[in-house]
């Protein structure tokens, strides 16, 4: 049993689309183990994308993730990170495939609805960013 973490971003939250979202992941029979509505602070946003503090895009990226409420959850189930990436799409939504969630919701790569955990370690450490071992079931 593998878990990872999933954000709703803030285009994603403002679109009205956070039941569809958690639909499908939960069709595919991952399973929703924490959940919870945020509002990041420019700081608290900075601190979770440390990891592209040298890219071009990190500012853009920390001011749009702290712009609004996102939904953070925590998703369970067999190679999780590998199926809600599949699920999710490719990150620009231009290359999605048809059905996925950036397909079928983002407006464009910086505005692409959803967030997931790339690899086991990224999950190791963005889980715990979210949610205390207290919070996940």
């Amino acid at each position: 049993m593998e878990r990872t973490l999933s954000i709703i971003k803030p285009d994603g939250v403002k679109k009205n689309v956070i039941g569809e979202v958690i639909k499908r992941f939960e069709e595919k029979g991952l399973r929703i183990a924490a959940l919870k509505m945020v509002k990041m602070s420019k700081d608290d946003a900075k601190g979770f994308y440390i990891v592209h503090k040298e890219r071009p895009f990190y500012e853009s990226l920390t001011s749009f993730m702290s712009e609004g409420p996102v939904v953070v959850m925590v998703i369970e189930g067999e190679n999780a990170i590998s199926r809600v990436r599949e699920i999710m799409g490719a990150t620009n939504p231009k290359d999605a495939a048809p059905g996925t969630i950036r397909a079928d919701f983002a407006s464009d790569i910086e505005h692409n609805i959803v967030h997931g955990s790339d690899s086991k370690e990224s999950a190791s450490y963005e889980i715990p960013y979210f949610f205390s071992a207290l919070e996940i079931k």
